[in-house]
């Protein structure tokens, strides 16, 4: 399966959820997507259904396929803690999902994009890897020849989100991984209790 590049309103429809931001398209038809739209009877889901949805969400919203959301949630069983929300902060912890949150790119996809064509240093190297794990005291910047981009600069310009497991400094366009954060400081809506039960069957 390859990465979903189609129509994300139509993802949030399915969700009932802005899962990828403000979206006017969602706002306007905030109901399933589908001929019939929200007429349809739809039959409740089973638990197992429900379970599966809230698993996909968490996917979709960063980004990941299956076999890397499983190995995830493998290496977060492993480790002290609860399980969901050791889940979380893992992911939270990705170079792509921190590349998007320090601002550097507007979207996830954005930020993937970036890291691939090689635009991104850890610690003064040139990591290409997405899913690259950071650990508390990374420090994530913009290669010297990149700053100037277009994309960086207009996505650095309207940055607005401050999190307090990140610390930015402007002067060297450079951000720092701070710690794990918190399940309540993560502001995405997802039941993690719910893709452990799934994976727990």
């Amino acid at each position: 399966m390859a990465r979903y590049i189609g129509p994300k309103s139509k993802i949030a429809r399915r969700f009932k959820d802005p899962i990828f931001g403000p979206d006017k398209y969602y706002e306007k038809k905030n109901y399933p997507p589908g001929m019939h739209g929200g007429n349809k009877r739809r039959s409740k889901l089973s638990e197992y259904g429900t379970q599966l949805m809230e698993k996909q969400k968490a996917k979709y919203t960063y980004g990941i396929l299956e076999r890397q959301f499983k190995n995830i949630f493998q290496k977060a069983t492993r480790k002290k803690g609860i399980t969901g929300e050791v889940l979380l902060q893992l992911i939270e912890a990705r170079l792509d999902n921190v590349v998007f949150r320090l601002g550097i790119a507007p979207t996830r996809n954005g930020a993937r994009q970036l890291i691939l064509h090689r635009h991104i240093v850890v610690n003064g190297k040139v990591v290409n890897v997405p899913s690259f794990e950071l650990r508390p005291g990374d420090i994530v910047g913009v290669r010297e020849r990149s700053k100037s981009l277009e994309v960086i600069v207009n996505s650095l310009a309207s940055r607005a989100n401050q999190y307090s497991w990140l610390e930015w400094d402007e002067a060297m366009k450079t951000g720092k991984f701070m710690n794990y954060p918190e399940r309540a400081e993560i502001p995405e809506n997802i039941k993690e209790q719910l893709i452990v039960e799934l994976y727990s069957k």
